[in-house]
């Protein structure tokens, strides 16, 4: 299993702090991609650059096509820019993945696809990796969970490694923005409705 698989099971067992949002895990689900090809070698960071190395071949479907989205020439792209242009609909296609391949369901959220009555074994070898992963309490995991809403946010944890590091704040830092842009449209919204409600 990735780290990415580990995080969506992660999101869908444990009952969040706060509701997960389609555009939060999507945002954590391409950091945990980019975590696994750090820790894998395939890429490494120029501060905050993303230097593409040997293409990866995981044997994971999705963890291979973000090795091949890399962009591949210089001045390379920001770790942040990777997040929003890998991110974007990345929850969807994990949840689809973990439909094809008929691992657990856990918990369905009101974004996730319906799915079918023939559901995964409610105990599988990928839903204990991520639970014992979650339990062993090791900071990648946590921090990305954290981001998406499944823990309280609090001091970021520290994951050993200084590229991780980088990965982690930048997650925090685009689920912020994310949710700023979220605040604007409300605020929007609701003076569009207001408007309309004036006498």
């Amino acid at each position: 299993m990735t780290t990415p698989r580990d995080l969506l099971i992660v999101t869908m067992d444990v009952p969040p702090a706060r509701p997960v949002e389609q555009g939060d895990l999507s945002l954590a689900l391409a950091g945990a991609e980019l975590a696994d090809l750090l820790t894998g070698g395939y890429v490494t960071l120029d501060g905050d650059r993303v230097v593409p190395g040997a293409r990866p071949a995981t044997g994971d479907r999705l963890l291979d096509e973000a090795g091949a989205a890399l962009v591949d020439r210089a001045p390379y792209e920001t770790v942040e820019d990777w997040l929003w242009r890998r991110g974007r609909g990345l929850a969807a296609a994990y949840v689809s993945g973990l439909d094809a391949e008929e691992l657990p369901a856990g918990q369905r959220h009101r974004w996730m696809p319906r799915r079918t009555a023939r559901q995964s074994p409610a105990d599988s070898p990928a839903r204990r990796e991520a639970a014992d992963r979650w339990a062993s309490r090791e900071p990648l995991l946590r921090g990305l969970a954290a981001a998406v809403g499944v823990e309280e946010p609090g001091a970021l944890p520290d994951p050993g490694e200084e590229s991780l590091t980088v990965v982690l704040a930048a997650v925090n830092h685009a689920v912020t923005e994310l949710e700023s842009v979220r605040q604007r449209r409300r605020i929007e919204d609701a003076a569009f409705d207001n408007i309309w409600r004036a006498p």
